[in-house]
């Protein structure tokens, strides 16, 4: 068999090289593609038919810049150590290394278990799961057209859907070239039967030939499109395609309508109207209007005005003519409009972002008067606060109305929560809502219902597992109440990491943020606040001397050295002189983390870095109660030099630690990722600092930062580890470190996420039927990717 397959190839190999010299020959070259490519097929097949036949290719493992190998160990007689290698194709290079324990109990293996395909994708957060035209992070600004066509835009999009175009409950296209280039979208939309126009911001690029700002200068600016999205360039336009002109350096677009063939722009740093012809893009005139923001049109074709507030002074809306006149009627008993339109029979709507939480309607004819209002009264947090309804808004920042009477309207919620819009009947009946709550956030699953109910930092969600991917989610609390507690972290930080925990059968919610700074503690009081998360205490790591974990005027009281933490002593969710416990520390923080009891841990990123807050009780107002004075310090085990993160479970004893090794130390501070190891630590609380068995982790020791591990996750039978940039799962057995198999994002989510940004982007969780899920970060599409594993 051998003999004849050389012969073949030995023919092939001199037909091969009379067509390598025809490709001398230009012509025959574009014609003998397809032969080259298959001459080059067959070779291949051949030699490799060959090396089966004759044992010359064993296993080929591709190499990259990280290793997963054994790893050397003096210090147990009973350690097992694996080589954890997975027979699928991998991304990096593994092998075996020397082991210079002598131990006559020590077992050396190469473990190896083959992956399966015993999972399946799905998703949660946004009502489209994959794929560019998705719901977009937030919108900030909408127009609404006649046939119902709904034109959005917003500052920031991660998939660079800043501005979008929705009809029937889809999107249908998105404004293109919003995003990257030191550019992003704004606060103000609007459209006429040609085009689309946004107010846009415009950085420098330094010295390059397009045409940009120069350095230090950001163009505030209104770009104009097509009715499908593209940009629609005119003469004398502005920037790299000529789509926009420039209307201030000084602060951005507040405001955009369109009357006939004039274009009316807020400029709010000039305190002024700007007026522009809508084909040629020309200035034609403008006047004076203090603190200007979003215009509507009536069908008198005057202007409405939102006049912001300015310090003591409050908003209003106000009357002006095309020329600039300003008319006698106005509103004043408003407390924070957002957004204005005129609806289907001439009158106008107002978003009402103050404690109301409604659409209010006025009747313009003479002097404006409130004639109705749509929503419930109080929004979200109307009936049961938190609970989600169909007539409960929150956080206005979008209405309108198609020429049926159709209303429109969007809640992003506070602190730009996520978008939540919804088209309603005249009737006020629910016809469509898409939903875009996710950014830079991750799930946790409540372990008292076994995972029927997951909270992410402000939204609870409601599971069916027995439905399709994507369906299986149901919206059912906005957990943040902006109006009751305005000193909620969350309106005042960016918190991501999510832990859901039962600490003597009550629920509570904890939170960190991107930077490992603090830790939030909230609790929850049905009777009092409904579905409401409430402020109940706060960790903060220690000040370092280049800069605070927390800069600003909030919270008060805060102490101006150290570290504290907070507790809400009197139960009102306000922080206050007598509340925060003081200490300093190690400045450098590696991770957090709750055990099942309520204990809190804390690892620092030195070598004497664990710190353990056992649970003191639960105070009269349902707040847990931790203190320095009870604070233990633990040593770190010798192997880290550098302590990423930390998952403690009493019920083993069991202690999983991550970070740096003297083996495998970091490249450079890699501040953001997890390390290059996990280690299990068995009876922990009695001291022991040898581990069960340490793995290696994917981590890029070339500093190129390709492969790296961001987060760790341990629950159930297998301990989770998902890559930065890849977002790949891997999946190791509790017990013994061997690498099980990888999860990838699967068809469901459109095979794709994006990276991995925070140090909790993977949370776990092991059902009682023995299926594990895996919630996995991806604000890219603004989505939490979930896996469900088999049992």
């Amino acid at each position: 068999m051998r003999n004849k397959l050389l012969t073949k190839l030995v023919k092939l190999c001199h037909k091969l090289n009379q067509q390598i010299k025809k490709l001398f020959n230009t012509r025959y070259l574009q014609r003998s593609k397809s032969l080259i490519f298959l001459l080059i097929m067959t070779v291949a097949v051949i030699i490799t038919s060959i090396g089966m036949t004759t044992n010359w290719a064993k296993i080929k493992i591709p190499t990259n810049t990280y290793e997963a190998s054994s790893i050397s160990n003096t210090d147990s007689t009973n350690l097992r150590i694996q080589n954890n290698i997975e027979i699928s194709k991998l991304n990096y290079k593994a092998s075996l290394r020397s082991n210079t324990i002598n131990s006559k109990n020590l077992l050396v293996e190469n473990n190896t278990e083959t992956p399966t395909s015993n999972y399946k994708t799905s998703w949660i957060g946004n009502t489209i799961g994959s794929g560019n035209l998705r719901v977009q992070n937030n919108i900030e600004a909408m127009y609404v057209a006649h046939d119902g066509t709904v034109y959005t835009n917003s500052h920031w999009d991660e998939a660079a859907m800043e501005a979008g175009i929705y009809k029937d409950g889809k999107v249908i296209a998105a404004l293109g070239d919003t995003h990257g280039w030191s550019r992003g979208g704004g606060k103000a939309v609007t459209a006429n039967s040609k085009y689309v126009y946004i107010a846009m911001t415009q950085g420098s690029r330094g010295n390059i030939k397009e045409d940009y700002p120069p350095e230090g200068t950001t163009w505030y600016s209104v770009r104009r499109y097509d009715l499908s999205g593209k940009p629609a360039p005119f003469p004398n336009g502005r920037g790299w395609d000529k789509s926009m002109f420039i209307t201030s350096t000084k602060s951005e677009v507040t405001g955009l309508a369109t009357i006939g063939s004039e274009l009316y722009v807020s400029d709010f740093a000039a305190n002024r109207i700007r007026v522009y012809d809508t084909d040629m893009m020309k200035e034609l005139r403008s006047f004076t209007v203090a603190n200007p923001g979003a215009i509507t049109i009536d069908s008198q074709k005057n202007l409405w005005i939102i006049q912001s507030k300015n310090g003591s002074k409050p908003a209003k809306i106000l009357h002006y003519s095309q020329s600039g006149k300003q008319l006698p009627q106005q509103i004043a008993d408003i407390v924070e409009p957002t957004a204005i339109a005129i609806n289907h029979q001439g009158k106008l709507l107002i978003a009402e972002n103050g404690p109301r939480q409604q659409m209010l309607t006025y009747d313009i004819k003479d002097k404006p008067v409130q004639v109705g209002s749509f929503g419930s009264k109080g929004g979200i947090y109307a009936g049961v606060p938190g609970e989600v309804r169909d007539l409960k808004l929150y956080g206005l920042t979008g209405v309108g109305t198609d020429a049926s009477g159709n209303i429109y309207i969007n809640s992003n919620g506070f602190n730009k929560s996520g978008t939540d819009l919804r088209k309603f009947s005249p009737s006020g009946k629910l016809m469509w809502r898409s939903l875009g709550l996710i950014f830079v956030d991750n799930a946790d699953a409540d372990p008292k219902t076994d995972g029927v109910d997951l909270f992410t930092k402000q939204e609870h969600y409601l599971m069916d597992y027995s439905k399709p991917a994507g369906k299986q989610w149901t919206y059912k609390a906005y957990t943040l109440n902006a109006f009751k507690y305005p000193q909620d972290p969350r309106l005042h930080t960016s918190p991501d990491g999510t832990f859901v925990r039962r600490i003597q059968g009550k629920p509570f919610l904890f939170l960190t943020d991107m930077y490992n700074s603090f830790l939030q503690i909230y609790r929850f009081n049905s009777a009092t606040d409904g579905k409401v998360a409430i402020p109940a205490g706060m960790f903060v790591g220690t000040n370092s001397a280049e800069k605070p974990f927390i800069t600003g005027n909030w919270p008060p009281y805060q102490p101006e050295k150290g570290e504290w933490i907070w507790r809400d002593r009197n139960g009102n969710g306000k922080f206050e002189k007598n509340e925060y416990d003081r200490s300093k520390d190690y400045p450098y923080l590696g991770g957090w983390w709750v055990d099942s009891k309520g204990d809190v841990w804390k690892a620092l990123r030195t070598e004497d870095g664990i710190r353990h807050y056992p649970l003191q009780g639960i105070d009269s107002k349902g707040n847990p109660i931790y203190s320095y004075s009870s604070m233990e310090k633990q040593t770190t085990p010798k192997i880290f030099n550098d302590l990423r993160r930390i998952e403690y479970f009493p019920e083993t004893d069991s202690m999983y630690l991550s970070g740096f090794t003297g083996d495998r130390p970091a490249f450079s501070d890699d501040a953001g990722v997890a390390g290059s190891e996990i280690a299990r630590f068995d009876n922990w609380s009695k001291g022991n600092r040898t581990p069960k068995w340490r793995i290696v982790i994917p981590y890029d020791s070339t500093g190129k930062r390709e492969v790296s591990t961001a987060a760790i996750s341990v629950a159930g039978d297998y301990v989770f580890a998902v890559t930065v940039k890849t977002a790949e799962v891997y999946v190791y057995n509790a017990k013994t470190g061997t690498q099980v198999q990888k999860l990838k994002p699967g068809p469901e989510v459109g095979s794709e996420s994006g990276w991995i940004d925070i140090p909790y982007g993977i949370r776990a969780f092991r059902r009682s039927n023995g299926e594990h899920l895996v919630f996995v970060e991806e604000n890219w599409k603004g989505k939490v990717i979930m896996y469900q594993l088999a049992k």
